[in-house]
Formats: structure tokens, C-alpha cells, sequence
């Protein structure tokens, strides 16, 4: 036989270092199904109590904010006393109602969301209602 039909195949094994790369490397692009804790839950719940009433307060704010700071650059720059008093009391309006807005729409989502947090929080703490 001659020495060209001969098959050659060199094998080498990865380092212990290089194996431990190439993991990472993997786990980075490895997306996981992870479900949450309880305790993530938990936070999860409590933050979107605060976040939905305190969008409606900021938003109620900066557009009664806006009318009333138009009504006054209508007094201030343009002369138009009536016309910028009428609208800086429609600008108050919304500004008013900004708070009890707030706190009724918080109100809600706490009766809304209260139960399960309890819940979550008495399961965290390891107290069960008999005691």
C-alpha cells in the first residue's frame, strides 16, 4: 500500500480552562425559562399597585400644568387678561384632581391586588391565618 491512501486524524481535547470558556460562552446565549419566586412576585405586585395611579398623577399634573402656564403667558406676553385668567382656571382643574385621583385609583388597585399580596407575604413569612 502506499503512504498516500493513509488517513491521518489528530485529536486533541479541550483544556480544562478552555472548557470552562466555552461554557460561559454557551450560557450566555442559553435562554432560560425561569419562573418567578415568590418573593419576586411579591415585589412584581407591589410595584404595579404604585405604578398605574402615579402615571395618572403625572399626567394629570404636567397638562394641567401646561393650560395653566398658557392662561398665564396669555396675561404676561400677548395682554389678554380675561382670556388668560379663563384659561390658567381651566389649568387648575386638572391639577386639582390630581391627588384624589391618584389616591382613589391607589385605593383600587390595593383592594384589587391586596389579597394576593397578603398572601404571597404570609407564605414568605411562614404564618398561615389559624394562628
Amino acid at each position: 500500500m502506499s503512504d498516500s491512501n493513509k488517513f491521518e486524524y489528530t485529536y486533541t481535547a479541550p483544556t480544562e480552562a478552555e472548557r470552562r470558556e466555552i461554557k460561559a460562552l454557551r450560557d450566555k446565549y442559553t435562554v432560560e425559562e425561569k419562573k418567578p419566586t415568590d418573593f419576586e412576585r411579591l415585589k412584581t405586585l407591589d410595584k404595579k399597585v404604585y405604578r398605574f395611579p402615579t402615571a395618572i398623577a403625572i399626567v394629570l399634573g404636567v397638562v394641567g400644568t401646561l393650560i395653566f402656564g398658557t392662561g398665564m403667558t396669555a396675561v404676561l406676553q400677548w395682554s389678554k387678561l380675561v382670556l388668560g385668567c379663563a384659561v390658567s382656571a381651566l389649568g387648575l382643574i386638572p391639577l386639582f384632581f390630581a391627588y384624589p385621583v391618584y389616591k382613589r385609583a391607589l385605593a383600587n388597585n390595593k383592594t384589587k391586588y391586596g389579597e394576593e399580596i397578603r398572601a404571597l407575604s404570609d407564605r414568605l413569612l411562614g404564618e398561615s391565618k389559624d394562628e
